[in-house]
């Protein structure tokens, strides 16, 4: 782990897990108010880099950022699916992100505002990017220069929704990324005790009361909430990165050894002491960038080698 890794870890672990780890009850007050701070922090964020083109999109009802960076190819594009527990995030705090990414992989990304619990539990985030996906096809993109990619609560909301595709037997996209992903919201994975300390921001804890937020009265093993519990066959190519020291760890490495088993190309990349969602800390972690053009390069060389 680079220095500049092991100063954030101790950042995060005093800023962010400290006040975490006070939380008592989770409930719906408790998550509208962590959305409200971390849209503030949102605000904050400086506007993309110069020569980024950022534009707002109308999917029908869904509000999607659009972010192409210079030399990005605009018939080619990344479905990005935030992060957030899905009680929060926006594309606004994906921007840099999103930024880096379409200038590795030369391609529009596109982060949708997906409907948020716990106004909107499950399965609203996987109708709102199911729609998304058919958005992108009747406007004439091509299944073969789609990829889909997200992160934590995103990671697996992606995964998710490729098995939906596949149930219903639509076009998939040429590959998938995800960064630190949430397979797993039973909360079965082995890292949650065996990193509840290491993990320098998530307090395991909590996930499964914020889990409940989203799935409700629903069975978290069902694939559509799990994508870990369900039959992985016929999924495209998967990239997968997590750290670690990360509560989630199990639940990369798990969906990968799964995802092999049922045919599936699937790589893991673990990186080492990297806190959750680490490619968001670009401008500071070395880390962070090469994961990202590594992604880049992934989602470029599989453009490619598509058939139109």
């Amino acid at each position: 782990m680079s220095w500049q890794g092991t100063v954030l870890n101790k950042l995060l672990r005093a800023a962010v897990k400290r006040r975490l780890s006070r939380i008592g009850t989770i409930n719906p007050a408790v998550a509208l108010d962590a959305r409200t701070r971390l849209e503030r922090i949102a605000r904050c964020i400086p506007p993309a880099a110069f020569g980024v083109s950022v534009e707002q999109i109308d999917m029908d009802g869904i509000c999607v950022e659009r972010v192409l960076a210079p030399g990005a190819r605009p018939e080619r594009a990344i479905l990005y699916v935030h992060g957030g527990a899905y009680i929060m995030g926006s594309p606004r705090l994906y921007r840099a992100l999103a930024a880096r990414l379409s200038a590795a992989a030369r391609a529009a990304v596109l982060i949708p505002a997906y409907r948020l619990a716990p106004e909107h539990p499950w399965p609203a985030a996987l109708e709102d990017i199911r729609h998304c996906w058919h958005w992108l096809l009747t406007q004439g993109y091509a299944n073969q220069k789609l990829i889909i990619a997200g992160d934590s609560a995103g990671g697996g909301l992606a995964p998710a929704t490729l098995l939906d595709l596949r149930d219903r037997n639509e076009p998939l996209p040429v590959a998938a990324i995800a960064f630190s992903p949430w397979t797993d919201l039973l909360g079965e994975g082995e890292s949650l005790q065996r990193n509840a300390q290491a993990d320098p921001l998530l307090v395991a804890g909590l996930l499964k009361p914020v889990a409940k937020l989203y799935h409700a009265d629903v069975d978290p093993r069902i694939p559509g909430v799990s994508p870990l519990y369900g039959n992985l066959a016929g999924l495209p190519p998967l990239l997968i990165h997590a750290g670690t020291t990360e509560i989630l760890l199990s639940d990369a490495e798990r969906f990968v050894a799964k995802a092999q088993s049922a045919g599936v190309h699937a790589e893991l990349r673990v990186w080492d002491g990297t806190p959750h969602v680490f490619p968001l800390f670009a401008p500071l972690l070395p880390e962070a960038k090469q994961c990202i053009r590594e992604s880049g390069t992934y989602a470029d060389a599989h453009f490619q080698t598509s058939k139109t």
